[in-house]
């Protein structure tokens, strides 16, 4: 079962929190507690959250939700931040796409592009071109990680600084204002560092939930990438990423340009 408009709310927001409680969540979404705790119980149920007196908490700071789980989660943000990247990629580059469902969305629709090179450790990604056998698709060697549908470890690591990448396009698991870009674990972190490395262009991909979340593994300064591509960014937050040199693409950059 899919969650609903407001249950993918909430689970956005307790990534935020080390306590939300059923009465913010009320006077939030204009509904009743017992609505509230219906949306609760099927969460808990799914086991994306845990329960609290007086309302929920993150299921782990320490680890990302399951990719499939993550796949629903902002969907349509995440589909404007994908077109917005393959408008900024040319055919005939090398691209490596890494962790995240955003990613995932960065690929699909990369798909009508014309002689690329694919480089992934993301097994999902991977999947998305086998319709598209004039475009090669290297994957990295490393260690599956069944949850994430994924590959990380040192064997990634060294299959990835075998080569140079016109595009590097990676997520994360939170954003910082004081350390920057984080994720879930060190091996998520480790990757997307060497990735930024080993990339001509770093292009940073995150919705606006990112900024916040208890990600505890630090993958870089926000100064190491090249741009940001988002939804929703405060001022400040604009600002903070503007002064290390970061360009950043959000939907009222869009609307501005329209």
């Amino acid at each position: 079962m899919s969650l609903n408009e407001r249950q993918s709310h909430i689970l956005n927001w307790v990534q935020q929190c080390d306590l939300l409680l059923v009465e913010e969540m009320v006077e939030r979404f204009g509904v009743s507690s017992q609505t509230i705790r219906k949306d609760i119980n099927q969460l808990a149920e799914r086991h994306l959250v845990r329960r609290q007196h007086g309302g929920i908490a993150p299921v782990s700071t320490a680890e990302n939700l399951s990719f499939a789980n993550r796949q629903s989660l902002n969907s349509e943000a995440k589909q404007s931040i994908a077109e917005r990247v393959a408008k900024t990629i040319p055919n005939g580059a090398s691209v490596f796409l890494g962790i995240g469902t955003t990613v995932e969305f960065v690929a699909k629709a990369l798909l009508s592009h014309q002689a690329l090179q694919i480089f992934t450790n993301n097994l999902t990604v991977a999947t998305l071109f086998a319709d598209r056998p004039d475009i090669p698709v290297r994957l990295t060697a490393g260690r599956m990680r069944h949850r994430h549908c994924d590959l990380v470890g040192s064997d990634a690591l060294e299959s990835m600084r075998k080569y140079v990448f016109d595009y590097g396009v990676l997520g994360c698991g939170g954003l910082h204002e004081a350390f920057g870009i984080l994720d879930f674990d060190p091996d998520e972190a480790n990757l997307s560092r060497v990735l930024i490395e080993q990339s001509r262009h770093a292009l940073l991909v995150a919705d606006q939930y990112k900024w916040g979340r208890k990600a505890s593994a630090r993958v870089a300064s926000f100064d190491r990438v090249e741009c940001l591509f988002t939804d929703e960014i405060s001022t400040e937050q604009r600002q903070l990423l503007v002064r290390q040199g970061v360009v950043v693409q959000g939907t009222q950059d869009v609307n501005d340009g329209a």
